[in-house]
């Protein structure tokens, strides 16, 4: 599958040839990554960390930017990552993996071994093997480093076999060929693709979705810019490409699922009906038993709208996170697997109804009533009766929803949602 990659200089997300020479540059990082999350991971990499051009702080000009997009997608992150304590900094901050290049290397080896075993061991041991990326960039087979300006003399396959112990992942650039649009040099890629059995992604002149698709056949995935930044290459037809449909037949099983989490529904997709959801927005299948394509919601109005697609590790199964506009089954039952008319409880739904009674207020409705001042006095009011007069289980739970109602009122007012809070506690959860 395809990375999508926002490569970030002086405060703007450019595209450079061979890591040097700049191609383009654009400052619409928030509506790219919005769009680049609905097909797959996105990899935002920190060029004048890589360089060193940074404040006494360890700031470049791209900390701001770098930080407003940890919390919108699925992000890896890279680009002058050398300590331990960076590395933890940017996972605490939302970044699902963390890529590492010249730290991970001894700049002497035949001296001291290929790798800097020292940091890579505390590194595993702080954030564990499946958050690490290591980098094994080349320039004409030697591992590049200090931002490619430099080589050290680590042959690629030997650096990689190596590498692998510390990694889930390799992030191979062929550093001749990134940004000029020529290809990649698929000679190196089978030869480290054979040498290692974790997940190796490529990057570096890939240019076609006819190589993207070589790659993705030979098992390595794909790290995209420059061929998408140019509309070379779609991220649409590039998912749609990557699936196995040799496997499934030409039908592949498509998962719908809530932003909550919830399963909705499964039904089949062949290329035609992929194509048709990404152009829409709306999830649409293959009817087997009438022979064509059915948009989810095209006689009720109950659309799937989608948020992001991925497929599964096999390439033979997609998953759908979508938003459901009504019930998802033809019953009238809100997901295909229960009998319930209504989505079931839970944070997001009720927040979903405070919204929708201050944008549209029925008559009678309390919620409508809560200003700021009341919300937050009954916020108050609902924790002392939580606290003191709460007695057995029945009245927790009932002081419990009083006081949840009332605080998610409270968000809704100051613009938070409960993602917000979801996401801070990650946070938290992952400094420990």
């Amino acid at each position: 599958m395809v990375i999508a990659s926002i490569d970030m200089k002086g405060g703007h997300v450019v595209q450079l040839k061979n890591g040097k020479d700049l191609v383009l540059q654009r400052d619409d990082a928030d509506s790219l990554i919005s769009e680049f999350d609905k097909y797959g991971e996105v990899a935002a990499i920190d060029l004048d960390q890589a360089l060193r051009n940074t404040d006494a702080k360890g700031n470049t000009a791209n900390t701001p930017l770098l930080k407003s997009l940890l919390r919108k997608g699925n992000v890896r992150v890279g680009g002058g990552i050398r300590d331990v304590k960076k590395a933890r900094e940017l996972i605490s901050l939302g970044a699902e993996k963390v890529i590492v290049g010249s730290a991970a290397w001894n700049e002497n080896p035949g001296e001291n071994g290929l790798l800097n075993t020292a940091f890579l061991d505390e590194l595993v041991a702080a954030i564990g093997k499946q958050r690490i990326i290591i980098s094994v960039d080349a320039i004409h087979g030697k591992i590049a480093v200090k931002g490619w300006t430099e080589t050290v003399d680590i042959p690629l396959v030997e650096g990689a076999k190596a590498a692998e112990k510390y990694c889930s992942e390799l992030l191979f650039t062929c550093v001749e060929k990134e940004g000029c649009m020529q290809g990649t040099d698929m000679e190196s890629c089978r030869a480290l693709r054979d040498a290692v059995k974790c997940r190796v992604v490529v990057a570096g002149g890939v240019n076609s979705l006819e190589q993207i698709v070589e790659l993705e056949k030979m098992g390595c995935d794909v790290q995209l810019g420059m061929a998408l930044y140019t509309g070379a290459v779609s991220l649409r037809d590039s998912f749609i490409g990557c699936l196995d449909w040799e496997k499934v037949g030409g039908m592949v099983p498509v998962i719908a699922q809530s932003t909550a989490g919830e399963v909705l529904m499964m039904g089949y997709a062949n290329r035609e009906a992929m194509e048709k959801s990404f152009d829409t927005g709306k999830l649409t299948f293959f009817s087997r038993t009438r022979n064509k394509l059915w948009t989810k919601g095209e006689t009720s109005g109950n659309f799937l709208e989608i948020v992001r697609l991925r497929a599964d590790c096999d390439r033979d199964t997609v998953l759908a996170t979508v938003i459901p506009n009504g019930p998802t089954c033809h019953t009238g039952s809100w997901t295909c697997f229960s009998a319930a008319p209504d989505a079931k409880s839970s944070m997001e739904r009720l927040y979903d109804v405070i919204s929708e009674r201050f944008a549209n207020p029925r008559p009678g409705s309390y919620t409508a009533t809560l200003d700021d001042k009341r919300v937050r006095e009954k916020v108050m009011e609902e924790a002392e009766e939580l606290t003191d007069d709460a007695e057995s289980k029945e009245e927790v739970v009932w002081e419990a929803a009083d006081l949840l109602y009332f605080v998610s009122v409270l968000m809704y007012k100051e613009g938070v949602s409960w993602k917000n809070v979801y996401d801070e506690l990650d946070r938290r959860h992952k400094e420990k």
